[in-house]
């Protein structure tokens, strides 16, 4: 893969899931995981679900890693089983992790979507040639009858012929083998292969587990980590994508400019639309139409409870929350508002509206509603 082509299964800003040691505020799913193996009820397939950049990929990697690294109890010898596993957790320097680091265990697969050879792009789902290639894998590993874990990443993204080569694989799975189908939206997967596999549902982080996650990647803190805290949902892999694009400053424009409401700062709205529309600046712009949503959303939210969600997301937001959705007739507004404006906006993205005009006409809407 070109190194100019952004790894599918990597967040921007962050260490790859096979070269993250620690998973934080994942207890749950990891003594789940451990009490089948234990047990001896170790399924073929799992589905690790949850919110986006919860740590689903880094679990996934961490079994792989406990599952080659730790013989099965009938392979110790003649001086009894060892106590049971307590832990994920393999050294770094077992021979497992230092060939997991390097990319050469022979005993594990991963899949994610690939390059289009023609385009020398990187392709928008997972084919069904990236599924059969893992027979190629099965063939070649089978001779030291040892584990093999095949990582899927993210099994949303296989196409419909994909999709059905992985469920014949579930449906007989190779021996000894373990599969671990990582998934943001669940629902999206055939209901066949959901139900040939075990669930781990992993949940958003805590903000001390965020914090723990995110000094574990290098990444330098915020001077506000509430902030930060109210808009990633304990999605370390938002917290990043925030911190990366400047997300913080972002929403704090748009409060800037809610709080201007119903008269409008023009001038603040006409800069937030001429900075969406720089040349190189998509991330930046998609990132904007997602934080207008949560705007929206908490809005929305204040009117129906009376008061606003906490932390807040930005300097002075409860106050300007609490006079634009005083009531829960006004919460309706904006719940209704968020409906249209989002339809809107992806709608506008999709068929490549001009980015200046499209936030224009989102904050115009937005002032509709201020005043109405």
């Amino acid at each position: 893969m070109s190194e100019e082509i952004e790894a599918p299964d990597q967040a921007p800003g962050a260490p790859h899931p096979r070269d993250t040691q620690r998973l934080f505020g994942q207890d749950v799913a990891e003594a789940a995981f451990l009490d089948a193996y234990t047990s001896g009820r170790l399924h073929h397939g799992w589905l690790l679900t949850g919110p986006r950049g919860v740590g689903k990929a880094t679990l996934a990697w961490r079994i792989a890693r406990f599952l080659l690294a730790t013989p099965p109890a009938e392979e110790d010898g003649l001086f009894g089983a060892p106590p049971p596993p307590t832990t994920l957790d393999i050294d770094p320097e077992h021979p497992v992790s230092r060939r997991m680091a390097a990319r050469a265990e022979p005993g594990l697969a991963a899949v994610t979507r690939t390059v289009n050879e023609d385009t020398k792009r990187l392709r928008n789902e997972i084919v069904v040639d990236d599924i059969r290639r893992l027979h190629k894998f099965f063939g070649l590993s089978a001779a030291d009858g040892g584990r093999r874990v095949v990582i899927v990443d993210a099994a949303d993204e296989m196409n419909t012929s994909a999709a059905n080569a992985l469920l014949k694989m579930l449906e007989e799975p190779p021996a000894r083998t373990t599969l671990l189908l990582i998934s943001h939206q669940p629902t999206r997967l055939l209901p066949t292969i959901r139900s040939r596999c075990r669930v781990l549902r992993l949940s958003p982080l805590a903000p001390g587990d965020m914090t723990a996650a995110l000094e574990q990647s290098g990444t330098e803190l915020p001077a506000n980590p509430d902030h930060l805290a109210a808009l990633s949902s304990g999605s370390v892999g938002t917290a990043l994508r925030m911190i990366t694009l400047g997300g913080l400053d972002i929403y704090a424009e748009l409060v800037a400019i809610l709080a201007s409401l119903p008269r409008l700062d023009r001038q603040r709205a006409l800069a937030l639309a001429e900075a969406a529309a720089q040349r190189g600046a998509t991330d930046k712009f998609e990132l904007l139409l997602t934080l207008i949503d949560t705007a929206l959303s908490r809005l929305a939210v204040t009117g129906a409870t009376g008061a606003p969600p906490m932390p807040e997301a930005a300097q002075g937001e409860a106050e300007t929350l609490l006079r634009l959705a005083q009531s829960a007739q006004k919460g309706r507004a904006w719940a209704e508002a968020a409906t249209r404006i989002t339809q809107r906006t992806r709608h506008g993205a999709a068929v490549n509206l001009d980015p200046a005009a499209l936030v224009l006409d989102t904050v115009f809407k937005m002032q509709e509603t201020a005043s109405g």
